[in-house]
């Protein structure tokens, strides 16, 4: 998976043009996340997200009937191009999203069946001098780049079946628009909104067989988990507050 505003120039992995390329591992500087407000998080996660993260739902394009697509994202800000979660280059959390982890690689996908390893060209630890090869000197795979491709593959397969859990809260029709409304310390408003949430309403409004199906295949659950998740808003308005109290204020 690609994140636009992530992964800046991700170049698919050539044993030809990057044999000599290295990657300084692991990062440290996470910067290069500040400006990224919400990242999409797999079910398999959500027991660790929930726990961190405000986990909400996205419309996130089209389904190839014609339906939305609904994907799970982490919250990480209150604003447009806003990480809370991002300290300088600390990573303030106990956890962090499997795709972020990953960085620099991401995958592509090239059809149905065929993807392209890719990593961030923009990276500052990608060099050809120091830290761990992408490939030996015959050009085959190192025995990271190995392990990594083989982890996007299981990954990629986990974003497909996390869909699949977007399309059932669909068909159930169990979700609603969500509108976060803040009041800060200085009593100035801010809205956050753009999410969807799981109506609890609408889901006590479930036939009973309906409700044991998801409990069996597991969805019951991530649901629970998002619920609770929602608490987690108001970590993000403290730090919030604590960011704009740093900030200069504007000049008069």
């Amino acid at each position: 998976m690609i994140i636009q505003t992530l992964h800046k120039q991700p170049t698919a992995l050539d044993s030809a043009q990057h044999r000599q390329l290295r990657l300084k591992l692991p990062v440290t500087d996470w910067s290069m996340a500040s400006g990224l407000n919400a990242l999409f998080v797999a079910a398999a996660e959500f027991v660790d997200v929930c726990r961190e993260f405000p986990l909400v739902f996205v419309r996130a394009g089209k389904e190839p009937d014609g339906s939305d697509a609904i994907a799970p994202i982490a919250v990480m800000g209150l604003t447009q191009e806003q990480n809370l979660y991002v300290s300088g280059s600390r990573w303030r959390a106990q956890y962090m999203p499997v795709v972020l982890r990953d960085y620099p690689f991401c995958i592509a996908r090239l059809d149905d069946t065929r993807f392209a390893i890719c990593i961030d060209m923009t990276y500052t630890g990608a060099n050809y001098t120091e830290g761990t090869p992408l490939f030996d000197a015959a050009g085959q795979p190192a025995e990271m780049l190995k392990g990594m491709t083989s982890h996007l593959e299981t990954l990629e397969a986990e974003v497909q079946r996390t869909r699949l859990v977007g399309q059932r809260l669909l068909q159930l029709d169990v979700l609603r628009d969500m509108r976060f409304d803040v009041t800060l310390p200085d009593g100035r408003q801010h809205a956050v909104d753009g999410f969807l949430t799981v109506d609890e309403k609408k889901m006590a409004e479930l036939p009973d067989a309906q409700v044991l199906e998801l409990h069996r295949n597991g969805m019951l659950a991530l649901i629970q988990m998002h619920w609770v998740s929602l608490g987690n808003m108001r970590r993000l308005v403290d730090w919030y507050v604590e960011r704009s109290a740093a900030e200069p204020a504007p000049a008069a």
